[in-house]
């Protein structure tokens, strides 16, 4: 029988810089970072996860900035005298509603950034060069590719460069391969926003976020329809971040793959402030509660100041801490999270009962084209949720997989329920 073996814990934030947010780059202060480190190390936390923004560090696609290197070294760097460790995404890319792509892939320049060969070797060599300049950094965890660019590649991005699985999973084949020649042996890996998991016909498919690369990441957003649907306290809601981890584990070919929950956070109005820390300490706990889980990453560390525009309402007050590095309850309640696991080893119950997925396609072909059942209303979302309230702790098997005793046993599951077990239909009238 599977038993995952016992890790430690990771807990840390993304890093939000308070002056300027990511524009920071272009007006790089040391000291102003260092304050904000110390702020996040206070809290307790072992890791940062980092932006870089790609027209900042290359412009050109034959210019990468030397010194915006050097600034993201230097970075890094200063989160090592705090004890923090770096994980650092290449391709911004999209972040907080805003997209960051270099003018050499638009307008007048406008090609594919996943498909033309001009546009891929740099970004290739755009990771190479930021993985090779910290390979020597002990505190250097690994490249993630980019954040969440994914929504490039198909609606509702307003403008998408199309492309098929197939063209994805190259894509995401060579991009790893840059970053692990440039930092070999680091943990290196790739991370979409959930219509990988949820949006049927989505090139990047759950079977690319599950096997390539060193982990699994997941970014668990409750403004997706399920805070919507089950309110702040409902079962869904609390275990959002716990049923991505779960999923994702359906489509892993390894049945001990790290997951990362790489982004969570308490969006407001749906989750309002006074009810972050409760949101927080039940979805974190239910979190920890999954086998294999690698660590959690906060979105985000501080809040965004007010003096910036334009930015949707909720991304101003997701940090841990406020905009002039003052901890706020849901920081005080991560900080204490992370303490209470110090130390200990992570070695949860394995989740001996599985619901069923029928996604769709093959589990080799990864297509999925049924993923809409996974998502917030469909009815294999609904069905776990239905469990998970009942207390059940349910894991997630693909149906092809449902009957194969050999990959059962290997990760400890003994019963396999379907939907209609769980949600019956209704009587014909």
């Amino acid at each position: 029988m599977h038993q995952a073996a016992p890790r430690t814990l990771r807990f840390g934030a993304n890093y939000t810089p308070t002056r300027g947010w990511f524009h920071h780059w272009l007006d790089f202060d040391l000291d102003e970072v260092g304050a904000d480190l110390d702020s996040i190390a206070a809290l307790g936390l072992d890791h940062i996860r980092v932006f870089p923004l790609w027209p900042v560090f290359q412009p050109n696609r034959t210019l990468i900035r030397p010194r915006a290197v050097e600034q993201l070294v230097a970075l890094a760097d200063a989160a090592a005298e705090r004890g923090l460790d770096v994980n650092v995404d290449g391709l911004q890319g999209h972040l907080s509603s805003f997209d960051f792509l270099p003018a050499w892939t638009g307008t007048w320049h406008r090609r594919g950034i996943f498909t033309d060969p001009e546009v891929v070797a740099g970004q290739e060599e755009y990771l190479h060069t930021l993985a090779a300049a910290l390979a020597d950094r002990p505190n250097f965890l690994g490249m993630t590719i980019g954040n969440e660019i994914n929504q490039f590649s198909d609606a509702p991005h307003p403008d998408p460069d199309r492309i098929t699985p197939a063209q994805a999973a190259r894509w995401l084949e060579r991009m790893l391969a840059a970053c692990e020649r440039g930092a070999p042996g680091r943990l290196h890996l790739h991370a979409e926003y959930d219509a990988a998991w949820y949006r049927g016909g989505h090139p990047f498919t759950p079977a690319q976020a599950a096997r390539l690369g060193g982990a699994t990441a997941v970014h668990s957003w409750v403004f997706n329809g399920t805070a919507q649907r089950h309110g702040r306290t409902g079962a869904a809601t609390e275990h959002h971040a716990a049923y991505l981890i779960e999923l994702s584990k359906a489509w892993a070919s390894d049945p001990r793959r790290p997951v990362w929950l790489q982004e969570v956070g308490a969006p407001a109005p749906l989750i309002p402030p006074d009810h972050a820390v409760r949101f927080a300490e039940a979805t974190v706990a239910a979190a920890l509660d999954c086998p294999d889980l690698w660590g959690v990453t906060w979105w985000c560390s501080h809040d965004v100041s007010r003096e910036l525009a334009d930015f949707p309402e909720l991304e101003y007050g997701l940090g841990l801490l406020t905009n002039d590095r003052r901890t706020k309850p849901v920081g005080a309640a991560v900080a204490r999270i992370a303490g209470d696991w110090r130390g200990r080893e992570h070695r949860p119950a394995v989740r001996s009962t599985a619901l069923a997925l029928d996604a769709g396609g093959t589990a080799t072909d990864g297509a999925a084209p049924g993923r809409a059942a996974c998502a917030p209303g469909g009815a294999f979302f609904e069905a776990w949720a239905v469990l998970a309230a009942r207390g059940v702790r349910p894991a997630v098997v693909l149906e092809e997989h449902a009957g194969d005793p050999a990959r059962l046993a290997g990760r400890g599951i003994t019963e396999v329920l379907r939907v209609h077990d769980v949600i019956r239909p209704p009587s014909p009238s």
